[in-house]
């Protein structure tokens, strides 16, 4: 599992259970192959103030045998592993800091000039049993179980993983391999690597919720390579808020979830016509059923944190508000429990790895570059938000809501395609999109909220309520229209090159 292949083709971590890990070397694949036992160190250097992580430098010691090599490596932390890395290798022993072997002259002298500030930062400790497949002629794949800790400032963490590295063969003998063992046994696909989890044991940092990164396209990639790279960077930023929804009550963590399923399925609409049926008819349904059962928990944490402290205010000497707060901080424990659970399904965990190997196995079309594929898909969306702003001004909710909608897609195309267009024009365009949709939003929410209220007091109980709601979204309709008249104001920047 080490050498310069791309991670995304050759490579996948699996984390799983100790009862799970128990079982592995008795699963099919495994049972007739030999494994390889070893123990593996490794001491991960840093300045007090973290100055390497921030720098995307990586000094480590890793003991072979007897012997101890050191590493240094230009990284990127969060990334997927190995993407873009350079490293040098030279035996070693640790805390010795000869950096001769780094051929990168300038990274040599900023290391050299460090080395009195350099200090053990944690250490990674397991043991490893690895098993070579050849489940075909030509191809060669190797299964390693790593057990152990991961320790730091006195905090340790557990390793329990399953790593696949695709020694010969095709990136689709990886996921067929990894398919095979997910059948009988609970695996779930990580994106964090041990060297993001031993930083986080160092500075035993909170859990913050993920927003998205900016995408990595341009003009000259296929409009399929486009699609690969935005889809995997839309299951990365969900992937990244996973333990959040597990372990923390904070709302923005299935918050930042929705926005990274809605923003794939909004991928996978702009690529459609692209795209094989099949594909589309499998996994969109599989995302929107997730999306919706998340979408159930969003709306009662936005109606217990947002609305009803406000009808608290309006309402201060009533019952209501305090019998409105209690049932929905119940519906929200209920609805984060669920959300927890889903995020822990075998049935999640199934179409990460599926997804993703379907995402990689696309055939590429280079004849069709992005910037040829990308005006076309943002004025079918423009057209579509112009169409339903007069039914929005004139209409209900529910009109309001389709407008919304349309609103958030044609955002997300903008993002999707936001490197073609740098400028002032795109920056003006999108900020203005931004607004009306955040103003759509207050709507939405009101609506949704009128929805809850009826659950929670229902009939003459909760009439009061949902009559200033309908007020409140009164009073917001003339800024609607403002905001729609500035946006109808903005030039199409894909129209304007």
């Amino acid at each position: 599992m080490h050498g310069e292949r791309d991670p995304n083709l050759s490579e996948l971590n699996l984390s799983l259970t100790p009862g799970v890990a128990g079982r592995l070397a008795r699963h099919p694949l495994l049972v007739d192959s030999a494994a390889i036992r070893e123990r593996v160190i490794n001491i991960y250097y840093d300045t007090p103030d973290l100055r390497l992580q921030r720098e995307r430098v990586v000094l480590h010691y890793h003991k072979r045998g007897s012997a101890w090599w050191c590493s240094v490596s230009r990284a990127a932390i969060g990334a997927r592993r190995g993407a873009g890395q350079r490293e040098w290798e030279a035996v070693g022993e640790p805390g010795d800091f000869d950096f001769s072997h780094v051929s990168d002259g300038g990274l040599r002298q900023w290391l050299e000039a460090l080395r009195k500030e350099l200090q053990p930062a944690f250490t990674t400790s397991f043991t490893r049993n690895a098993w070579t497949l050849e489940p075909r002629a030509g191809v060669r794949i190797e299964v390693a179980l790593d057990r152990g800790w991961i320790v730091g400032e006195g905090r340790r963490q557990a390793i329990c993983e399953v790593g696949l590295g695709l020694i010969s063969g095709s990136a689709g003998d990886l996921f067929s391999t990894a398919s095979e063992l997910q059948t009988d046994l609970s695996l779930h696909p990580e994106v964090s690597s041990k060297l993001q989890r031993g930083y986080q044991a160092l500075t035993d940092d909170a859990l913050q919720a993920v927003k998205a990164l900016p995408l990595q396209t341009n003009a000259g990639m296929t409009a399929i390579d486009a699609f690969r790279t935005i889809a995997l960077a839309c299951q990365k930023h969900l992937q990244d808020n996973e333990h959040g929804v597990c372990e923390s009550d904070d709302p923005e963590f299935v918050h930042q979830a929705r926005v990274a399923i809605r923003r794939l399925r909004s991928a996978i609409r702009v690529w459609r016509p692209l795209l094989p049926e099949g594909f589309v008819s499998r996994f969109d349904p599989l995302w929107q059923s997730l999306a919706g059962r998340l979408g159930e928990a969003r709306n009662w944490d936005v109606f217990s944190t947002e609305t009803v402290p406000t009808i608290a205010a309006a309402f201060p000497n009533g019952v209501e508000s305090h019998r409105l707060s209690a049932y929905a901080q119940r519906r929200c424990a209920i609805n984060r429990e669920a959300a927890r659970n889903e995020f822990r399904s075998v049935d999640y965990s199934r179409l990460l790895l599926e997804f993703t190997a379907a995402v990689l196995a696309l055939r590429d079309d280079e004849n069709l570059r992005l910037d040829a594929f990308a005006p076309a898909c943002l004025d079918k969306r423009a057209r579509q938000v112009s169409q339903l702003a007069a039914e929005a001004l004139a209409g209900d909710a529910a009109a309001r809501h389709r407008l919304r909608v349309a609103y958030k897609r044609l955002r997300y195309a903008l993002e999707f395609f936001a490197p073609l267009f740098p400028g002032e024009l795109l920056r003006n365009y999108h900020v203005s999109a931004s607004g009306l949709q955040e103003m759509l939003g207050r709507l939405n929410d009101l609506a949704v909220a009128a929805q809850l209220s009826e659950e929670a007091l229902p009939g003459e109980a909760g009439a009061a309520i949902r009559h200033w709601l309908e007020s409140q979204s009164e009073r917001l309709l003339p800024e609607l229209r403002g905001w729609l008249h500035d946006f109808e104001q903005h030039p199409a920047p894909w129209r304007n090159q």
